[in-house]
Order: C-alpha cells, then sequence, then structure tokens
C-alpha cells in the first residue's frame, strides 16, 4: 500500500513538472495593470506602514523583482519607453509635448506587438499617457483592438472637489471624500475597475487570447479617495520621512520644487517660501497619510481585479504583471513630487504572475485570489522566495512579458535604432523565472534620467556640470553626496580616450565603474 501511494504521489509530481514545463512556451492572456506614482509602498516591499493585502497576495504567488528602475520619473515619457521598450533618448519624449511616431520613430509597442499575433488588445484607464503623448488616441488603433476606455468621472480629477473646513468646494491635494457626493456617485479607479471586469466576463468564453491592460490613477495627486480610507492610518501613527532635509551637497539643478502640489488650494494657504521652504510638519503627516490611504484604496480594485479574474476561471491561463510608470518622494530630501533621479521617485513594484511557473495549478480548487477587504483584514503576510534582488529596468517588460506570455521576444536593438520599427533596448529576464538567483550582480546597472533642455539627445560625458554619487551601502537614503570626493581628471581623461563607436549606456555604466572603484579604493586606503 505505502509503495502504491509512493508510486502515485511520483506520477502526481511528475505530471504536475510536465504541465509547467509545457506552460512555458504556451500562449498566455495577459492582464497587465499600472498603478500612477506608486513607489515601492507596499507590504511585499517591506514596507512595515501600508496596508497592501491584494497586491501582496498577487506578490505571494508571483515572482517579485525587488529592484526595478523608471528610465525617467515622469509619467508620458516613462509609459512610452516602458511600452515602447525604448528608452526616453530614442523615443526623444522627455516631457508631454511630442507623439513617438512623429517625433522620433515608428516603433511597435508591446499592445501592438501582441495585437499583431493574434490577441485581443484594451486599454482601461491610464496606460498610455493621454494627449499629445498618444496623438489623442492612446495610439489606437495601432495598439488596441478598440479605442482604450477612459472613466467619465475624471474629467472632475482637478476641478473644486473637495470639502474644506469652510464646508466650500476646493481643488485641495488632500481630498478624501464621500462617494456618494461625488458626480455619479463613484470615482476614476471605481469606474475603471468596473468596465474591466465587465471585459473579462466577456472576453472569459473567447477563443482569442488577450491583452487586457488596466491604469488606476491613484496614488496619483490629488488624492481625492473615498474617506473611509484613511481609517486606517490613524494621524497620531504617522511618521515624517527620516531624511527631510535637503541635502547640502545636492546641486540645484538636482532639485524640483514640487510646483504641481503648490498650485493646490489647501497647500497654497500655507504659504510655503519657494523653493526649498520645509512644509510644516503636520500638514507633511497629512500628506502621507492620504498617499498611503490612496495606496490601500488602489490595493483594493486590484483586488476586486484579481478576484473576477479568478471567479472566471482565468487564473490558470493569464499572466498578471503589475507595476507603475514611476515613484514619488514622500518627504525625503525635502521633495514632494516625482521629477528626481533619487530611488523614491524611479524604483518601482515590478511583480509577475505566471500560471505554470511562479505557481503551479491547484488541484484542490482553492481559489487563487480571493477578495480581501482591506477595510476590514488589512493586513496579510507576504511570504515567497521568489525574489528578484538585482537591479532591472522597465524597458526589460516588454520582452519579458512577450516571452513568458508564449511569443517570441524582440531582439535587441543596434546602437542606433531610431528606423528599426521593432527591438528592444531592454533585457529578456526569462531566465529569472527559470533559474535561482545566485547573488549580487555587480554589472547590473539601471539607467534613469531627468529632461534636459534640448530637443535631441546631446550627451558629452566628459562636459559634467555638476554631479551626484551615493554608496548605497553606506547611505541607502541617497542623503551624502560623495561626488565631490572623488577625483574626476583620471575618469574624464579614460571617458575621452573611448572609442566613438562606444554606446551612451556602456560610457555611462563605465563612468559610474570608475568612480565607484575609486571611492571603493580611497575608503580601503582610510
Amino acid at each position: 500500500m505505502c509503495t502504491c501511494v509512493r508510486l502515485w504521489l511520483l506520477l502526481l509530481v511528475l505530471h504536475r513538472l510536465t504541465l509547467a514545463a509545457g506552460a512555458r512556451r504556451e500562449r498566455r492572456n495577459v492582464l497587465f495593470i499600472m498603478a500612477d506614482d506608486l513607489r515601492t509602498s507596499l507590504g511585499c516591499y517591506g514596507d512595515s506602514v501600508v496596508k497592501s493585502p491584494n497586491i501582496d497576495q498577487l506578490a505571494s504567488k508571483s515572482q517579485v523583482f525587488l529592484n526595478a528602475y523608471a528610465q525617467q520619473a515622469v509619467c508620458a515619457p516613462s509609459r512610452t519607453s516602458m511600452l515602447t521598450s525604448r528608452r526616453p533618448d530614442t523615443t526623444r519624449l522627455y516631457d508631454f509635448k511630442s507623439y513617438w511616431r512623429v517625433h522620433s520613430g515608428n516603433y511597435t509597442t508591446m499592445p501592438q506587438y501582441f495585437k499583431s499575433r493574434g490577441y485581443f488588445t484594451t486599454s482601461v484607464g491610464k496606460i498610455f499617457h493621454p494627449g499629445i503623448a498618444s496623438n489623442h488616441s492612446d495610439d489606437y488603433p495601432y495598439s488596441w483592438s478598440i479605442p482604450a476606455y477612459h472613466p467619465a468621472s475624471f474629467r472632475f480629477e482637478k476641478q473644486k472637489m473637495c470639502k474644506g473646513e469652510d464646508g466650500k468646494l476646493h481643488a485641495n491635494l488632500l481630498c478624501a471624500v464621500n462617494v456618494t457626493e461625488q458626480p455619479g456617485g463613484t470615482l476614476p479607479d471605481l469606474e475603471t475597475t468596473d468596465e474591466a471586469v465587465r471585459l473579462l466576463k466577456n472576453l472569459a468564453n473567447d477563443d482569442v487570447p488577450f491583452f487586457l491592460a488596466v491604469g488606476f490613477h491613484k496614488p496619483h495627486i490629488p488624492f481625492r479617495i473615498p474617506q473611509e480610507y484613511l481609517s486606517l492610518y490613524p494621524i497620531d501613527q504617522m511618521t515624517l520621512a527620516p531624511d527631510p532635509d535637503v541635502p547640502k551637497s545636492l546641486p540645484p539643478v538636482a532639485y524640483n520644487p514640487w510646483m504641481d502640489v503648490r498650485k493646490r488650494d489647501d497647500v497654497q494657504k500655507l504659504n510655503i517660501s519657494f523653493p526649498y521652504g520645509p512644509m510644516p510638519k503636520d500638514f507633511q503627516l497629512h500628506v502621507r497619510q492620504h498617499y498611503y490611504a490612496a495606496v490601500s484604496y488602489m490595493d483594493a480594485q486590484v483586488g476586486r481585479l484579481l478576484s473576477a479574474l479568478d471567479e472566471l476561471g482565468l487564473a490558470d491561463s493569464t499572466m498578471v504583471v503589475f507595476t507603475s510608470d514611476h515613484g514619488w518622494s514622500l518627504g525625503e530630501h525635502g521633495e514632494w513630487a516625482k521629477y528626481s533621479n533619487f530611488d523614491v521617485a524611479t524604483r518601482v513594484p515590478l511583480i509577475f504572475y505566471v500560471p505554470g511557473v511562479t505557481t503551479l495549478h491547484d488541484w484542490l480548487g482553492e481559489s487563487a485570489f480571493p477578495f480581501i477587504d482591506v477595510l476590514t483584514k488589512s493586513n496579510y503576510s507576504f511570504q515567497n522566495a521568489r525574489v528578484i534582488r538585482n537591479v532591472v529596468e522597465l524597458v526589460d517588460v516588454f520582452p519579458t512579458v512577450s516571452y513568458m506570455a508564449g511569443l517570441r521576444a524582440p531582439e535587441p536593438c543596434a546602437d542606433v535604432s531610431f528606423q528599426e520599427e521593432l527591438c528592444t533596448e531592454g533585457d529578456n529576464l526569462a531566465h529569472t523565472f527559470r533559474h535561482r538567483e545566485r547573488g549580487e550582480d555587480e554589472e547590473a546597472i539601471s539607467f534613469s534620467q531627468y529632461p534636459r533642455p534640448a530637443d535631441a539627445p546631446q550627451v558629452n560625458v566628459s562636459d559634467v556640470h555638476a554631479g551626484e554619487l551615493y554608496m548605497l551601502a553606506d547611505d541607502p537614503g541617497q542623503d551624502n553626496n560623495v561626488y565631490s570626493d572623488s577625483d574626476h581628471s583620471v575618469i574624464m581623461k579614460k571617458m575621452a580616450s573611448l572609442p566613438h563607436t562606444v554606446s551612451l549606456q556602456m560610457r555611462m555604466k563605465l563612468q559610474l565603474l570608475y568612480l565607484t572603484a575609486g571611492m571603493k579604493t580611497k575608503r580601503g586606503k582610510a
């Protein structure tokens, strides 16, 4: 009897392993979820304050990239870069004022690639940045099978919708509301989730594979969110950023005076001195409270979406990707914005759920993503050994999603690729799903940049007007700029001697390696 049981268990294990191996290359649906301005303030990323049980539950069955970086901490450039797998110097988009297909090149996007391979592709909410940056059409019909959906209630987002202490409506930064009093009795992310669930129901019985992109607006400012989520973060339990002061050695060009925030009515009343004046501490606490509440509100919408995917029987055939366009500063370095190259602005969540790979089929029929009501059950213990600590980039998303969905990943781009419609400037991270991470890869580097005052890429790495260098091992908060501690003359000579054929990324990588090697040598002699 014992032998029969052991044989049956062995056969079952082999069957599951065979299914897992075969599942790697069969075509999967894709549910691509993006948050807006979400830093790594999630439980699965080690944040002890936030309540994010639904995303943490997703992460527990996924591969989690702990150090993923956006290529620019601005919405339109970052989203365009990720969706085309081209860096801002290729898309030539550093702001919101041009459409890459006209301004730079007719590049193939990730949803366009899936559409060309027989997928039904559709967008709900904010995926491409609306406006000129996506040709006022969210890049339809190139990227989507049907026109993109935007929630009707979003048109009220920047209007006077927030009740002030005077009982009147204002255009505030802090804008927790009674949803029943809002136009239509709803909010943008509530509408987005409703539409995404409706689409999933229509797609559930369709034989055509789908690529459904769902973009949530929160935690982007203003913090117009259901007021009940504030109860998760009592103000007397909130704390300030550990490093609220502007670093003394920070080059002025590297600081952003958070003009978006200053334009809001409640912030203008504070009469904060420009550009470095600190925000009053009590208001800082309320901003942090509202940001975290906005994250929990967004988490609830992710939970609704995933539970619908599960209930429709799609969890075993649909890959789920969760990420953000960039982060946001919550008082670190005196900043209350994105628009910088600090980690809090460029580091983002990146989570891949791949059925048959990151998790095996549940033969007991248990729900993969039961909805967790964050208002009544806010904690979820994230336990997952499938994490990647080495640095990756958002330009890696396109090739990785393609391959893990069962398509061929785009080929790497040449150093100059303005004329190439389909190629990737990122890496296919598929190998990270097959092999355990062995340790730190010192060669793994991400490139994030901030807009230059030029219409076309103009980079001269030997013409340095100011610099920043933070040794994260000793300074994880990036508060001590040690750039001026190095002798840069030798490095500049080395850079100037490089052949003209060496790419920009390689030049910057070598410069960074020279700098850090010099700092390590200096410390070793100290």
